[in-house]
């Protein structure tokens, strides 16, 4: 997967930007302003990139146990969320795609209904 890629799939979801609150190097994507995924371009260039996912917290707890790939989220709440390494890595493309749905679906259940409706 290359950051195009990435970030065609995640704009492709119902409602979602992209920021860089931070700095001008770790792009955001939110849906409906609440922040589902992220990820440093400048590490991605250099061959070491990583997305930082929301994930439900015992399905966290098992990719990091079945997958290399999978670690605790990266200057992030470690407990809800997980870096997801995309280079040298022993996760599939179709595995980090399903990532990042579920991310975004986890994002999405927690938004207020009136934005939840704006999504169907």
């Amino acid at each position: 997967m290359n950051i195009e890629d990435y970030r065609n799939y995640c704009m492709n979801k119902k409602e979602v930007t992209e920021h860089f609150p931070f700095d001008e190097d770790v792009l955001v994507f939110k849906v409906c302003n609440k922040m589902f995924a992220l990820a440093s371009l400048s590490k991605w260039e250099k061959g070491e990139g990583f997305i930082n996912l929301k994930c439900n917290p015992d399905y966290a707890e098992e990719l990091r146990a079945e997958y290399d790939g999978v670690t605790p989220g990266y200057h992030m709440h470690k407990r809800l969320w997980n870096s997801v390494k995309i280079h040298d890595t022993d996760l599939s493309t179709k595995l980090i795609l399903e990532l990042i749905d579920h991310s975004y679906d986890e994002v999405v259940k927690s938004l207020p209904k009136k934005d939840r409706e704006k999504l169907k």
